[in-house]
């Protein structure tokens, strides 16, 4: 199966849906271990991508390029800032191509969490969004039927955060809660839940 534009604006419609219908819960989670604002950025960067959406081009390389450039100037925080990594990323595989098959999404993920693992300077298995990515990479290796694809994806970041959940934070603000990290969800690993869970619905 192959995915162009009308894919890309579906999937830009259910995430930033579900980032206002989690706008609270998401602000809570990184209140309890960061700044409180998750639900902010991700909401003002997915509300960025969405007002511009229409103008999007037919190039899916060029299209990510400008939602990675949409997010960026909504919001200058580290996680706005990763996820705008991953998606020029992105960008930079797919750039020429107005389709793609979705047996790429695999590699696509495993890419951005490499280039957000090295702007970020954290490790796997340290409590952070590159474990959910991570865990998606692994999980789609070797799909292409939109319905697996969607299934182990969904499945991965709920894994992912059951897996992690009982290990204390290593890097970033939530490190300095130290052993009392243990047992709550990393808010970033959180939001990746939900946006991947967003754009896999069919």
């Amino acid at each position: 199966m192959t995915l162009a534009k009308a894919d890309l604006i579906e999937a830009i419609d259910r995430v930033t849906a579900a980032m206002e219908r989690d706008f609270d819960e998401l602000n809570a989670a990184d209140g309890a271990l960061g700044d409180g604002d998750l639900g902010v950025t991700l909401t003002r960067g997915m509300r960025a991508i969405s007002d511009m959406k229409d103008d999007l081009p037919d190039d899916f390389g060029m299209a990510l390029f400008q939602c990675a450039q949409a997010f960026t100037k909504s919001s200058g925080s580290s996680y706005g800032t990763l996820m705008a990594t991953g998606l020029m990323t992105a960008a930079k595989t797919l750039k020429g191509q107005t389709e793609f098959d979705a047996a790429q999404i695999s590699n696509l993920v495993a890419a951005a969490r490499d280039k957000m693992q090295e702007r970020g300077k954290a490790e796997l298995g340290g409590k952070t969004v590159l474990d959910s990515l991570d865990a998606v990479a692994q999980a789609t290796a070797g799909l292409d039927a939109p319905d697996a694809l969607a299934d182990a994806a969904a499945q991965a970041v709920d894994q992912a955060l059951d897996d992690i959940r009982d290990k204390p934070a290593t890097i970033g603000r939530a490190r300095i809660f130290g052993e009392k990290s243990i047992g709550m969800d990393d808010p970033g690993m959180l939001a990746m839940q939900r946006i991947v869970k967003a754009a896999a619905a069919r």
